[in-house]
């Protein structure tokens, strides 16, 4: 089941445009418009009215996503403007975020980038990486290779768990033990999850692109199996939450993680080249796939989760949708079923109608009614031009 060879039609071509319209006019040129500080990077949040936070902490993931988005996005549009974002957004995180003392890069800062926290969570140390290593495509005369290799070293060290497999969830600000680890107040306080490795595997994909290192193929091809072995069940969904020893601790299931999942480990596979392991994730993938799709409401938006008894949160997240339109494709590319690709235009024309701002980037999310909550950022530590950004560069990159 090996993926399909690009398409070259004029319908698929006339979509790419499309996306890359909506990253330019709806999605950037919202950042680059609102949330640029002028005191240095970029403010930390603006509510879901529209009202932006000037004194609002800065988060390192925000931070990292701005990085990556404007990065990536510059390699598609080749406009000086996006590759300025990308300069802003290096040189705060290379200024503030990094810990030179200690390493790997702090959780947070306030607004004039001080340490607010600096604790040591795997998942912002993988974003770190994945963001770094985009960067230095664009710009390799910065550190940002240097900065990637150090963290890489250090979560090896200190992060991987060399008795039983698999990567802790958070250190201190010292690379020692943490009693509360989660990686935000909706997580359970477990040892390993699903979301962290499947951010390590994204980041050390990436990464594999500009060091095609041996010990590094190493450790992505045994993340690959761990992913494969430990967090998707046989129904095909992501198990999320375990203790330091593999011992399940959630049956919730999250339709979004299970799509974006499919997909990333598709990648990851394809940057390695070892096509017996291609071969088996593929087949794994639409299993994935598949197993996404049944939150897919008859709107054509995809649900946010389920539990053992069915549907448990029937909100329509923005990330979970843009997701599944680089799902369905990745989907479609290795399948050639075309009722992928009608999926997909399904999800495309809810996000078109109900979660898009037309002033600028996406909704948090909907309910079921199609009621916008107003209550979520618009813009924040966890609301972020990387998903829908990353969506539209992916079409552009598979069907342009």
């Amino acid at each position: 089941m090996m993926k399909t060879q690009k398409p070259e039609t004029k319908v698929h071509l006339s979509f790419a445009r499309e996306c890359i319209n909506v990253l330019n006019d709806n999605i950037l040129s919202f950042w680059s418009r609102k949330m640029v500080d002028p005191m240095g990077g970029f403010y930390g949040r603006i509510d879901g009215q529209g009202k932006l936070h000037e004194q609002a902490d800065k988060a390192v993931i925000l931070n990292t996503r701005i990085l990556w988005t404007y990065s990536a996005a510059y390699q598609i549009t080749g406009n000086p403007k996006h590759k300025l974002m990308a300069d802003r957004a290096y040189e705060y995180i290379a200024k503030y975020f990094i810990d030179f003392k200690n390493g790997g890069v702090f959780w947070s800062l306030d607004n004039q980038g001080q340490v607010v926290s600096d604790k040591k969570q795997t998942y912002a140390q993988a974003f770190a990486i994945y963001a770094l290593s985009e960067y230095h495509k664009i710009n390799e005369y910065k550190r940002a290779k240097d900065f990637c290799l150090r963290i890489f070293e250090l979560m090896e060290e200190h992060t991987y768990d060399v008795l039983n497999n698999g990567y802790l969830e958070a250190l201190n600000a010292q690379w020692g033990k943490l009693a509360d680890v989660r990686l935000s107040d909706k997580d359970m306080n477990a040892d390993k999850t699903m979301n962290t490795h499947l951010h390590v595997l994204e980041a050390y994909t990436n990464l594999y692109r500009i060091w095609p290192d041996q010990k590094l193929k190493g450790r992505l091809k045994n993340l690959i199996e761990v992913m494969l072995d430990r967090f998707v069940n046989d129904q095909g969904h992501f198990n999320l939450f375990f203790t330091d020893k593999w011992e399940l601790l959630s049956h919730e299931i999250s339709f979004g993680h299970d799509i974006e999942g499919a997909w990333l480990l598709c990648e990851a596979t394809e940057v390695l080249g070892d096509e017996e392991l291609i071969e088996r994730v593929n087949q794994i993938a639409i299993k994935m796939t598949d197993a996404a799709l049944k939150g897919l409401d008859t709107d054509g938006g995809l649900m946010n989760e389920a539990g053992p008894e069915g549907i448990t949160d029937d909100d329509k997240h923005w990330w979970p949708q843009a997701e599944a339109l680089v799902g369905l494709i990745n989907a479609w590319q290795i399948t050639g079923n075309e009722e992928y690709m009608v999926q997909m235009k399904r999800v495309w024309t809810f996000i078109r109608t109900y979660i898009m701002d037309k002033d600028g980037e996406w909704h948090w999310k909907v309910n079921r009614h199609g009621d916008i909550d107003y209550q979520e950022d618009k813009a924040g530590p966890w609301k972020c031009p990387y998903h829908n950004g990353r969506a539209m560069i992916e079409i552009m990159n598979r069907l342009g």
